[in-house]
């Protein structure tokens, strides 16, 4: 991956990281100062906002953690599995914050109940990423190995030689 690839991509997580962290602050402040009025359940809404970001925050931080070791070098080892797992956590977790906001959502959609099932199918698709990547963790395993296997033969060849 070249450097300006990489920076751009920094870039693009810290940006996001910030605008995650100021979604937070702004719902915990309307938490605490805003009365409950009008027809949504605005509190509920909002925790599950809060949580939904943290959620987003866990998945860019891995995701930032991991673009270091590509920099490195450093990917294909075992430690990347536990960024990668972060990502697929936190993929799983955004999903079930998506069906806990469809189910706060379906009351309010008695008249039209296609939105709940069109939201539902957001979920199974956010499920469907976290599936996604751990096929990819699957690959960076068999590259993992694959590159251990190499590193045995060459040590081994480096004793013949």
């Amino acid at each position: 991956m070249g450097k300006l690839t990489v920076r751009a991509l920094r870039a693009v997580l810290v940006v996001m990281l910030a605008g995650t962290v100021f979604v937070q602050a702004s719902m915990v402040w309307a938490l605490a100062t805003d009365p409950e009025d009008g027809s949504l359940p605005l509190t509920p809404l909002r925790v599950v906002t809060i949580l939904g970001m943290v959620s987003v925050q866990v998945a860019l931080v891995c995701v930032g953690r991991l673009v270091t070791m590509v920099r490195r070098g450093t990917v294909f080892s075992h430690a990347a599995f536990r960024y990668v797992d972060g990502v697929i956590g936190a993929i799983v977790a955004a999903a079930l914050v998506w069906f806990a906001v469809t189910a706060l959502n379906a009351p309010g959609q008695r008249d039209d109940p296609g939105v709940t099932v069109i939201m539902g199918g957001i979920g199974v698709g956010i499920l469907g990423v976290a599936l996604i990547v751990l096929v990819l963790r699957t690959l960076l395993a068999q590259a993992v190995a694959r590159d251990i296997e190499a590193a045995q033969m060459q040590a081994e060849l480096d004793e013949v030689i």
